[in-house]
């Protein structure tokens, strides 16, 4: 409680402050603090101490000081040499300002005294008992403050003098000691300082419990290095080369072998000897290691020299493959450059067709007539960024990316190296992968591949990348520009029989272990096979009926039923059942209201039978047939045509309000979709609704707008294959794509009659059966 106001100089104290019964010694060097002690030491030696918050600032104002301070009395001053004074004071009372005064030469302030309430209570004994106790054991865990100390404070009677002492001691922060000095109420502040000296005890056990732990570590580093030189000095006695230092030695012998470019062989010496170092025991060293390891199995420098006997390479491609020319001419036209030039980067090509039309075995044989290793990684469901890439090392279990697996895998720095199935990507929350092969596939970029797991530049200039794919349409666009795309669209029938009778069927027969004179398949079973019991633009289920021709025939062979076995066209059904497929054929006769649509689909070429039926009604448009968006759309613009055009193709302008028009394409359960119908519905409709056949012989593909336009179509040389299947003599094309006409193999150009047109009235002269009146 204040008891009395006073009016005293005022001493402003930087990091410090005085407890009231304190006893201590200051050194003051500002004028205004000289001056006030001065004028203390005139009048009655009472001078008020108070902390500055703030112990940067040399003139405090009023702000800057806490309010509540000591009351204290000055019981010496002298003056230093250096101009200094060196004063003793003894703290009497808190007080708190309550006027602050900033004068001229000094500070003062009118103080409010508080005096601490002399009574005790039996609550006051036990919180002094308590502090005395915790006190008592904060010394022997300290070891800093005497136990003379202890003995003089036990003695202490008054409670709130006994909390200020004993603050005092304590290794408080400034803030605390003024929360302390702050705490007018005794019993407050007794309990307190028990509270800090609570804290202060468990910080001290924390503290000795830290010191231990490290003492403990260091003895086992500091035995476990006295140790392994003593393990140094006995293996160099005995000329022991087994254990971490023969092992050093050796993967020393290994990195110096390698080949690796200096940066790289910098950093490998360098973690080499951060493994030298590291204990056995320690996770650390396996993680070295392995990285060890990565960098010394990698190719840096070794490679094979290519064959570029261009003739050679050429017998080794049409050895292995039929066909295929456009691939083929590109192999040998790199092979030529790089037989003037010696210096040509690998290109980087994208083989894109069907499943089953031979472009991983292309990859291989194109391995083989360049005499370079051969490395296949496949892409299908990679969705992870680090495949490509790798991961980091700080990660458990870590490990390099596929394309620098492969290149260990090849041994050379110049492979042909085939990422199959690239279109099969995809992306989440992990990284696009496709995104981390832009670098990969960039002539430009590659001769510095970074990988997260070898963090070294890697040179992947040398490499012959090829990729496969299905659908191009998958292909991100930033990385189908990197590449050279080469179409292989598919194989007529008279290419796939010279590749069943040539490869497949020679191939099986050694893989059943038959001799050729023990089974015959003769051309026309081959054809049939082809036919009737694949669909297909490849040749892998063609391989696969085959193979079950072969089980068939060891079967027989086995049980003595014959000794050889001649497959033809009649006796087929014996080895194979009923035939499985009946490809579109083309009609017996002229239809009404029926056209041949050409397809294009992911094995191949396909006619489709577009059919319309009319019957009474308000002019009702049906679709069915399982049509794609892109299908109905096309039917709804020739609908729309036929109707704008009505009277010029002599058609009852009203029939839209006297039939329900049903447009079907059969095969209901397969979905069909594709911008290449539109004639076809048109000419069905206009078929239907003139009553004028359609031409037997005629197949179509294109796409109409609203105004009767023909527009290009895709995949025609798949489509003429189809045609040329079913019996088809006469194809109507779009005007724009005359230039594709030249993709079509020759055999099946010849016996098909192409016409080219532009406009719907064009497709109709030659799709009708008779001229439209």
């Amino acid at each position: 409680m204040a008891d009395k106001e006073i009016i005293v100089p005022l001493l402003p104290l930087r990091g410090l402050l005085v407890y009231p019964t304190m006893v201590l010694h200051l050194d003051v060097g500002r004028d205004k603090s000289i001056q006030a002690l001065e004028k203390a030491m005139v009048e009655d030696h009472l001078i008020f101490l108070t902390t500055q918050q703030d112990v940067t600032l040399d003139e405090p104002g009023e702000e800057d000081l806490y309010p509540i301070g000591t009351l204290t009395k000055v019981k010496q001053m002298l003056k230093l040499p250096n101009g200094t004074i060196r004063v003793l004071v003894e703290g009497l009372n808190r007080a708190e300002v309550s006027v602050f005064y900033d004068y001229e030469t000094h500070y003062g302030a009118k103080i409010k005294i508080y005096e601490d309430d002399e009574e005790k209570d039996a609550e006051h004994q036990a919180l002094m008992r308590t502090l005395l106790d915790y006190f008592e054991q904060y010394i022997k865990m300290s070891k800093k403050i005497t136990s003379e100390t202890f003995s003089s404070t036990a003695d202490i009677e008054e409670p709130g003098r006994l909390a200020d002492i004993i603050a005092s001691h304590l290794p408080l922060k400034l803030k605390d000691k003024q929360e302390i000095l702050e705490t007018t109420n005794v019993k407050q502040r007794l309990s307190r300082v028990i509270e800090m000296i609570h804290n202060e005890k468990e910080v001290l056990h924390l503290e000795k419990k830290i010191g231990q732990r490290v003492k403990r570590s260091m003895e086992r580093t500091q035995k476990e290095y006295y140790l392994r030189e003593q393990m140094k000095a006995i293996q160099k006695e005995l000329g022991d080369k087994e254990g971490k230092g023969g092992e050093v030695a050796k993967l020393t012998e290994k990195i110096e072998a390698a080949g690796m470019p200096e940066q790289v062989k910098t950093t490998a010496l360098k973690e080499l000897d951060r493994y030298e170092k590291v204990p056995a025991s320690s996770a650390e060293s396996s993680v070295i290691r392995n990285y060890i390891d990565w960098l010394v199995a990698l190719p840096w420098s070794k490679s094979t020299k290519d064959d570029l006997n261009i003739l050679k390479a050429e017998k080794v491609l049409n050895k292995d493959h039929y066909g295929l020319e456009k691939v083929k001419e590109r192999v040998l036209e790199y092979l030529a450059v790089q037989q003037l030039t010696n210096s040509l980067k690998g290109p980087i090509l994208c083989l894109a067709g069907p499943p089953g039309v031979g472009k991983t075995s292309l990859a291989r044989s194109i391995a083989t007539s360049l005499n370079r290793n051969f490395v296949r990684i496949s892409l299908g469901g990679v969705r992870d960024e680090s495949e490509i890439r790798g991961h980091r090392r700080t990660y458990v279990g870590a490990m390099p990316g596929r394309i620098i697996q492969g290149m260990k895998k090849a041994g050379t720095i110049n492979p042909v190296f085939l990422l199959d199935e690239i279109d099969k990507m995809s992306n989440d929350f992990r990284g696009d992968p496709s995104a981390a092969l832009l670098e990969v596939l960039d002539p430009e970029q590659n001769h510095n591949f970074s990988d997260h797991y070898i963090e070294e530049p890697y040179n992947l200039s040398n490499v012959m990348f090829i990729a496969t794919a299905n659908d191009l349409s998958t292909i991100p666009g930033p990385l189908r520009d990197r590449m050279e795309i080469i179409t292989i669209a598919g194989y007529t029938e008279i290419e796939k029989l010279h590749i069943a009778r040539d490869h497949l069927l020679i191939r099986q027969l050694e893989n059943h272990g038959l001799q050729k004179s023990q089974l015959q398949v003769r051309e026309d079973a081959l054809i049939k096979i082809i036919r009737y019991y694949t669909r297909e633009a490849g040749v892998r289920s063609l391989e696969r009926q085959l193979a079950s021709v072969c089980r068939k025939t060891a079967k027989i062979i086995v049980s003595g039923e014959r000794k050889r076995v001649i497959v033809s066209e009649k006796n087929v059904e014996e080895f194979l059942g009923k035939t499985i497929f009946h490809y579109g054929q083309a009609e017996e006769e002229d239809q009404i209201g029926v056209a041949t649509g050409l397809a294009y689909t992911a094995v191949g070429g396909d006619t489709l039978q577009i059919e319309v039926s009319l019957s009474p009604g308000k002019g009702k448009l049906v679709l069915t047939g399982k049509l794609g968006d892109v299908m109905k759309e096309s039917a709804q613009a020739a609908f729309s045509f036929v109707r704008a055009k009505s009277e010029e193709l002599h058609i009852d302008p009203d029939f839209n309000e006297k039939y329900d028009i049903h447009i079907h394409v059969p095969e209901g359960a397969v979905p069909k979709d594709g911008p290449s119908a539109g004639i076809t519905m048109a000419t069905a409709l206009i078929s239907a609704l003139t009553n004028r056949p359609i031409r037997k012989e005629v197949g179509m593909t294109g796409e109409i707008t609203l105004r009767g336009r023909v527009l290009p179509i895709g995949g025609l040389k798949e489509k003429s294959l189809a045609a040329h299947r079913a019996g088809i003599t006469k194809i109507i094309l779009p005007q724009d794509n005359e230039k594709d006409i030249d993709d079509i193999p020759e055999s099946v150009r010849s016996d098909l009659q192409f016409v080219l047109v532009s406009h719907v009235d064009q497709v109709l002269e030659h799709a009708l059966a008779g001229d439209i009146q």
